[in-house]
């Protein structure tokens, strides 16, 4: 679209305030998670392969070639786990929607599943939807005994370490009550540490709360760690991700508990630039290249009605070179929030490297929250800094 071209219509401003645009719901911008890989729907909830989930099933192909039972057994009880996996975190999807929370993605990890919600659930909110992942695990192992039963079947405690095709039904059982155990250790990012967290918010603070639970989490993690470096290395892989999602989950904490209460304008960027909606991909690399800034509002007059991303700006360059227009590039639908939202609400959609939010009201843009300059705020905020009022 050229400068003169007819005025452009008004776009869409995705309000982020419970996961949803304004008169209409829809996915999330930026709602996938570095990493993964793939998407696959059940139930209307993205289902992603996290790249190190691909690594984990073909050593589980290299364990199941070397091993003495059939690859066709082998296969399906694979393939019944990885199920069971899923059914799990469906099952916090359920009831997460239950409480009016939307999952917007489910990432599968080697050590499992994670739903990622829209927002951070409050503490009984939470106890349940962690309590229901092993529920559904414990519900197929019981469903599994109960068909066993009436077909007059012993049951064989042994099964996994002695797999046969005879005894496929008892190792999906058995499969099913590990990982219900497993998830109910009282350790983040287990269920059970997500549990342990939730009651332990009705005494102390959710940071407090947060900080024992992952410190749990640490230490089970170094444990399983020190274990499979000597017996099971497979055990050490795992336990990698454990301690790596205990951290994960502090820093979060930690984020949470500095922004709390805190209003967006408190850390939005106020000094920025913006671009007309005939200006040129080469006017933006200018800019790139002269300022800190890395993503910029489009503009018809005092309307604001796109946003061009560093990475549109560095497609634009290399398919149409600096001469093409903005308009062509830019996202015509750009997440905003207006200057009085609770900062820690906004935090989610900031996770992602890169990610920027245009701060307005009234239709007028005050200010730019980006994933850099709000970690510079948090840095300031942890030494004590207190924001103004203003």
């Amino acid at each position: 679209m050229g400068a003169g071209d007819t005025a452009p219509r008004a776009l869409p401003c995705v309000r982020i305030s419970a996961g949803v645009f304004l008169g209409e719901e829809r996915s999330s911008p930026a709602a996938v998670t570095p990493g993964s890989v793939g998407s696959v729907r059940l139930l209307g909830v993205p289902i992603r392969l996290h790249f190190t989930f691909v690594l984990l099933l073909i050593c589980l192909v290299v364990i199941g070639l070397s091993g003495n039972q059939s690859p066709g057994s082998y296969a399906l009880f694979v393939l019944a786990l990885i199920a069971s996996v899923l059914l799990h975190e469906l099952g916090h999807a359920l009831v997460s929607s239950h409480y009016g929370i939307r999952t917007l993605e489910i990432v599968m990890y080697p050590i499992g599943g994670v739903a990622r919600l829209e927002r951070p659930a409050k503490p009984w909110e939470e106890f349940w939807i962690a309590a229901t992942g092993p529920a559904v695990n414990l519900a197929i192992a019981g469903l599994i005994f109960v068909i066993l039963y009436t077909q007059n079947r012993a049951f064989d405690l042994f099964a996994l370490t002695q797999p046969s095709a005879e005894n496929l039904p008892e190792r999906i059982a058995l499969g099913n009550l590990i990982l219900a155990g497993f998830n109910l250790l009282p350790a983040f990012p287990m269920d059970g540490g997500r549990m342990l967290r939730a009651i332990l918010s009705r005494l102390k603070s959710e940071y407090e709360a947060t900080r024992i639970a992952t410190w749990s989490g640490r230490m089970l993690a170094i444990s399983m760690g020190l274990y499979g470096f000597i017996y099971m290395p497979m055990l050490a892989f795992v336990a990698f991700f454990i301690y790596l999602g205990a951290a994960n989950e502090g820093a979060s904490s930690r984020g949470r508990s500095l922004t709390q209460g805190i209003p967006v304008r408190a850390a939005m960027m106020t000094e920025f630039h913006t671009l007309p909606h005939g200006g040129t991909i080469g006017d933006a690399a200018n800019l790139l290249l002269s300022t800190s800034q890395q993503d910029f509002p489009i503009v018809h007059g005092d309307q604001v009605i796109g946003l061009l991303t560093r990475n549109a700006l560095l497609r634009g360059m290399a398919h149409d070179g600096p001469a093409s227009y903005v308009a062509g590039f830019m996202q015509r639908e750009f997440p905003c929030v207006p200057p009085d939202k609770d900062l820690a609400e906004v935090l989610p959609l900031m996770a992602h490297a890169g990610a920027c939010v245009l701060v307005m009201q009234d239709g007028r843009l005050l200010g730019l929250l980006s994933s850099d300059n709000l970690s510079q705020f948090l840095l300031l905020r942890s030494v004590g800094l207190q924001p103004s009022e203003g």
